[in-house]
């Protein structure tokens, strides 16, 4: 028996709602495996637990994570909590405290979804977007000094380091090597920051030449949105730093017909803590309570947790579910359909059991 052990945090918003259905379907992916079980805990903290206790998760959070395989995240932020104190609180120090330096966010455009891009279609837009994780702009480092003066002054400050980036960029060199195309676009900004985007865009010059296969080109993040916007069949695997790739990723999601297609994995790749997979659509207090959530994130989500646990069978019987269903046309309303979380949930476990996935 293959077991692994899961710890869930659904967290906020729809994520209860959506990481259920997960486990619905990570349940029928080892019913039908037959030899492949997943020993769930989860984990009551996000904003809730806040509102109780005054902190989003307790003290010794990370600790109680460690022994566990993979975390399975659903979403943070409350419209009543500063979304700082839900970032900080919960998701960031899991991040960077088990150093899991590299956000990995595929975007295809599944079949049966249509893209907002006129003339594209499946196949025509398949990237991976590699996110470095731990540092650069999200780095924590700054402060603010005589609150509520005129002189008030907050200090945000861009860390970069020689190890921080060398590592991201070998780490997508690597998977850019390891698909079809071998193609990576490396995202900049080195015109206006000339200190660590300058540094950045020489380290990837360096690592480049350890990957003679592959091709790679430079391009500052403005420009970036207007080539994945209007050539998306130009390019393939993706890296770029912490804010410009938060950033990006969100259109690519849109691109691609819906963030609520879109997965994540935040992936420690020496493997020494649990790495954490979650949707990128966040919260959506807007539609939480109402059953249309789209959980076809969750369930990508799933697979790319799969993967990395080393099941790669069960992640793509999983996704052949998933684009099965889709093709089906058993949508939610955020790309175009009228089925509730529950349909797609459903549907989705009936292709896993079926003869086809």
């Amino acid at each position: 028996m293959r077991s692994y052990k899961i710890a869930a945090i659904p967290a906020d918003g729809i994520g209860p709602e959506v990481i259920e259905a997960g486990l619905d379907v990570l349940k029928a992916l080892a019913e039908r495996d037959g030899d492949l079980n997943f020993e769930v805990t989860t984990f009551d903290w996000g904003s809730d637990y806040y509102k109780k206790h005054g902190e989003m998760m307790p003290k010794d959070g990370p600790d109680q994570l460690k022994p566990f395989d993979a975390i399975y995240f659903g979403a943070v932020g409350a419209p009543d909590v500063p979304d700082h104190i839900t970032l900080w609180g919960l998701r960031l120090p899991i991040c960077q405290g088990f150093d899991q330096y590299a956000n990995v966010r595929p975007t295809k455009i599944l079949p049966g979804i249509t893209s907002p891009l006129a003339g594209v279609g499946p196949g025509d837009l398949d990237w991976v977007i590699v996110r470095e994780n731990s540092e650069g702009e999200y780095s924590g480092v700054g402060g603010r000094a005589h609150r509520g003066l005129p002189e008030e002054v907050g200090m945000e400050v861009s860390v970069f380091t020689r190890t921080g980036v060398a590592r991201i960029m070998r780490y997508a060199f690597k998977l850019a090597q390891s698909r079809p195309r071998k193609l990576l676009t490396v995202v900049t900004k080195s015109n206006a920051q000339r200190h660590g985007m300058v540094m950045w865009d020489e380290i990837a010059a360096e690592v480049a030449r350890d990957f003679p296969d592959v091709t790679w080109d430079k391009m500052l993040v403005d420009a970036m949105t207007v080539r994945m916007t209007l050539h998306p069949q130009s390019l393939d695997t993706i890296v770029a730093t912490n804010l410009h790739a938060d950033i990006l990723s969100d259109l690519a999601g849109a691109l691609a017909g819906s963030l609520g297609v879109a997965p994540t994995g935040n992936i420690d790749p020496e493997r020494r803590f649990p790495s954490m997979f979650e949707p990128i659509h966040g919260s959506a207090f807007d539609i939480t309570g109402k059953g249309i959530a789209n959980p076809v994130a969750t369930f990508w989500t799933a697979a790319q947790m799969l993967e990395h646990l080393g099941e790669p069978d069960a992640a793509k019987r999983l996704m052949v579910a998933v684009e099965q269903v889709c093709a089906d046309g058993v949508l939610t309303p955020d790309v175009g359909g009228g089925a509730t979380t529950k349909d797609v949930t459903a549907a989705v476990i009936g292709a896993i059991h079926g003869a086809n996935a």
